[in-house]
């Protein structure tokens, strides 16, 4: 069923180059989006109590993103799937890489920053979560994923955003530190 869904979406490809275009940007640039938009969190103006809450949500996301990627180190490590085009015909859209392709980096790494987006915000989390979802609709439809390591992916983003996000009081105390002397150098 898996490499039915994969052939399915990535049969697409290769037929309409805007929407290729399109979905190569997704899958290869995907993930600097959200680092853009903590960026932009980061250093928005505002009453100093929201801005410490969006830098707080902007810290989260890196622990979040940082953790998830070493979870999905540590399966791809005890379990190596290798990718989809490897073994059946497909249309590859990017550069095949090489490396184990369960759990997807990429899904981790966006489900990651977008969960704590909408744990943060619910408006602004939704946007991201749809990002989050063709992100990795994106890297099946390259060719580089099957939907369950994409699913995967986004399963250890989720659930390393929501136990970060449970421990965001430690967090402050550790942050409020680093923060006051961001902010002595304007970095904050």
């Amino acid at each position: 069923m898996d490499r039915a869904m994969y052939q399915a979406i990535n049969g697409l490809a290769g037929h309409n180059r805007p929407v290729d275009d399109l979905f190569i940007a997704l899958a290869r640039f995907g993930p600097y989006v959200f680092v853009a938009v903590f960026a932009v969190l980061w250093f928005w103006p505002g009453s100093r109590a929201e801005r410490e809450r969006r830098q707080v949500a902007g810290f989260l996301a890196a622990v979040s993103v940082l953790v998830a990627l070493g979870v999905n180190q540590l399966i791809s490590h005890w379990w190596y799937r290798p990718r989809p085009f490897v073994g059946h015909p497909a249309t590859l859209l990017l550069p095949g890489a090489r490396d184990a392709s369960f759990p997807s980096d990429h899904a981790a790494f966006a489900f990651a920053a977008a969960v704590t987006l909408l744990l943060y915000s619910r408006r602004l989390g939704l946007f991201a979560l749809l990002f989050a979802f063709l992100v990795a609709f994106a890297r099946v439809y390259a060719g580089e994923h099957y939907v369950t390591d994409v699913l995967g992916g986004a399963i250890v983003g989720t659930v390393v955003a929501l136990a970060v996000w449970s421990l965001r009081r430690y967090a402050v105390l550790f942050l409020a530190p680093l923060l006051r002397v961001a902010r002595r150098l304007r970095l904050a």
